[in-house]
């Protein structure tokens, strides 16, 4: 799915509900969004060009100073966290600030310059050689840090003054209203200039009607940019006001940004990797709506089949998708050649953990280019049922006849068997069993079932339906009634239709269903003996009958008299080809013309083909559809149908390159054949 679908089924989903959801998610990015510029900023403001040895920040309440190097055998670090403890305590002290710069003769030789609290008689920290910038000495460079050290110690002791926490708390509160009356009033921009879209670009007949759902996108995507950046703003300037904001913001970004992970000689941190992955996205996101503008306003307008139109698409967001990662890989300082390790490491997990997810994706790409299966096409695999309802790049949904969505794999669509009834020609053959009480006349039978079966208006009279006799089974004689129909989407009603018209059709003619029946015998004399002796004993006259009945055994029982139609009748009556009179060897032409000409016909307009416009011209594949539905027929018939019409000289190809085919060709009636103007 692309970025404008994402939005547009956004928009619609929220137009009859509250946007209190959609402004939850807004406000969860712009928090996002927030929240990694503000971690970006500070750090971002002390990378200055790295001297060639170590060198460490001092900090004073969240807020950077300057760097110091290495001591003896003390490390740029240590030296930090000792000067960041001193200037804290300095801060706290209720005592009135007074640094001066002490020069120890002693340290003469090593060139360093002490600073120090007069106050409390407090080393702070030594200016050495490997602390200054070149071009300058101890000296100069401790008088720069004595002043960035008073400084930001007297502002340290100033905010933490109770009238600075009040006058605080009271700006912060001045700058959330308004930056919540800009939010609000950017929400009724939005609302106003998306009318005015729609008044510019509402109207069906305006040439800047396609670029409409453009405009609304760019128009969110401003709003997002503007209401992200107004957040930022305000997120960063309320973090700068209170010291222990500050301090909470330093402590946070510098955990982010350290470093979590070496690609060649780079480290990077999880901040990076984080702004990396959003870019990533972003460029997905981008190419995906670079590819659905490219198939609708160029691929569309070329003619191309469908699927081909697909596969382009496809092929086009997966090349550019690899290409701007390369490339954005390589802008982001990441060398392609260290990735090979992680390549590696990342092709074993395939291996092991995500086998299945590759083999789905591997398979996906598969089933768009050779299209086995297609959005539309009904499907049998396995125990499922359904219409294919989209075709995704790791699973495939299928809506089964109960009206449920079920997700497959893409991988099983090529691991096993899958009968797709709309692949190819769409007519099917469908098999009912019937059985049949012995002693039936089965050419009654037979006739009977023919009905049956032509009485349905979804079966096909070409191929004719059939009727085999099957076997002489235990308790009945089993015939198979064999129909062809054009739609296999139906067959399961179409089956149940049948058994209702065969049980109804049997019924009239007299002909009996069997069920199942089982004989037993019994041979025992001495069961015999204990019947006899008790019928002796209670009844003597039932007795008397059943030694009488026995006794005949010439006596045979007289066979009734069929007062129902006879077979052979029927058979004389009926051949199999008067079951079968509706033959388009005998359609009249000309009713044939004027109803494919008239409202109920073939669709007759003017179509565009690769920039060129054909007038009053109809589809082949089209038409074959129509003389189907119509004339009860296959395809086959159909197309040889449409070229008797091609023979006579009513229809024919609009560059008379091709006979009448079951395809996606135009054919034009001569009698709409556009006039030449003759000079």
């Amino acid at each position: 799915m692309s970025f404008t679908r994402f939005w547009r089924r956004y928009r619609r989903r929220n137009q009859y509900l509250s946007h209190r959801l959609q402004r939850k998610w807004e406000i969860i990015l712009l928090a996002i969004f927030t929240l990694l510029l503000i971690l970006v900023v500070p750090v971002q403001a002390q990378n200055t060009l790295d001297a060639p040895t170590e060198k460490a920040p001092v900090v004073l309440d969240g807020q950077f100073l300057f760097h110091v190097g290495t001591y003896g055998n003390s490390s740029a670090a240590q030296r930090a966290e000792v000067i960041n403890a001193a200037l804290e305590e300095e801060v706290r002290s209720p005592e009135n600030l007074e640094l001066v710069l002490k020069h120890d003769t002693e340290k003469q030789k090593q060139k360093q310059t002490s600073i120090r609290s007069k106050k409390r008689n407090r080393h702070l920290l030594s200016v050495t050689q490997a602390d200054v910038i070149q071009g300058t000495s101890p000296d100069e460079q401790a008088k720069i840090w004595k002043g960035l050290i008073e400084q930001a110690i007297r502002k340290g002791k100033y905010e933490r003054t109770d009238n600075y926490q009040r006058q605080a708390l009271l700006f912060s509160c001045g700058v959330l209203l308004g930056a919540i009356a800009l939010q609000v009033g950017s929400m009724f921009l939005g609302r106003f200039l998306s009318h005015q879209i729609t008044r510019w670009f509402g109207n069906f007949t305006s040439p800047f009607h396609p670029w409409e759902e453009p405009a609304r996108l760019f128009l969110r995507l401003a709003l997002l940019g503007l209401q992200v950046g107004l957040w930022i703003a305000v997120s960063f300037y309320l973090s700068d006001i209170f010291p222990i904001a500050r301090i909470w913001r330093y402590n946070l970004s510098q955990f982010i940004n350290s470093p979590v992970i070496l690609l060649g000689e780079t480290k990077y941190s999880a901040l990076g990797l984080l702004l990396l992955l959003a870019l990533t996205i972003g460029l997905w996101f981008g190419i995906s709506s670079l590819t659905q503008l490219f198939k609708s306003y160029v691929l569309v307008k070329t003619g191309a089949d469908s699927r081909a139109q697909d596969v382009i698409a496809i092929l086009t967001k997966y090349i550019l998708t690899f290409l701007g990662l390369i490339i954005l890989l390589q802008i982001w300082g990441i060398d392609v050649r260290s990735l090979a390790i992680l390549a590696s490491v990342l092709g074993v997990g395939i291996g092991f953990g995500v086998q299945n997810i590759a083999n789905n994706f591997i398979s996906g790409l598969i089933i768009t280019l050779e299209r086995p299966i297609q959005v539309g096409d009904f499907v049998n695999l396995g125990d499922l049922v359904g219409t294919v309802k989209r075709i995704g790049a790791r699973s495939t949904e299928i809506s089964t006849l109960d009206q449920v969505t079920i997700l497959v794999p893409n991988s099983r669509f090529l691991e096993s068997e899958v009968i797709n009834w709309s692949h190819g020609d769409p007519v099917s053959r469908l098999k009912i069993p019937v059985g049949i009480a012995y002693g039936s006349d089965i050419e009654k039978v037979k006739i009977a079932l023919l009905r049956a079966a032509k009485s349905h208006p979804e079966v096909l009279l070409r191929p004719r339906p059939q009727v085999w006799f099957q076997e002489f089974a235990d308790n009945s004689l089993n015939f198979e009634i064999l129909v062809w129909i054009g739609d296999p989407k139906k067959q399961f009603r179409v089956k149940s239709d049948l058994n209702y018209r065969i049980e109804e059709s049997l019924r009239r003619y007299g002909i009996e269903v069997p069920f199942p029946q089982r004989d037993i015998n019994l041979r025992s004399p001495q069961l015999e003996i204990l019947i006899t002796a008790w019928l002796r004993k209670y009844d003597p006259e039932i007795l008397e009958k059943n030694f009488i009945a026995e006794s005949i055994e010439d006596v045979k029982e007289e066979q009734p008299q069929a007062q129902s139609i006879s077979g052979e009748y029927l058979s004389e009556q009926f051949s199999d080809s008067d079951l079968f009179d509706n033959d388009l060897d005998n359609v009249d032409i000309e009713d044939l013309v004027v109803t494919m000409r008239g409202s109920e016909g073939l669709e007759i307009k003017d179509r565009r083909y690769r920039l060129n416009t054909y007038p009053d011209c109809f589809i082949g594949s089209e038409a074959v559809d129509w003389l189907v539905q119509k004339h009860n027929c296959m395809r086959s018939e159909a197309v040889k149908l449409g070229q008797r019409l091609v023979d006579r000289g009513i229809i024919h190809h609009v560059t008379d390159e091709h006979p009448f085919e079951d395809d996606y060709l135009f054919y034009r009636f001569y009698a709409d054949e556009p006039e030449i103007d003759q000079d």
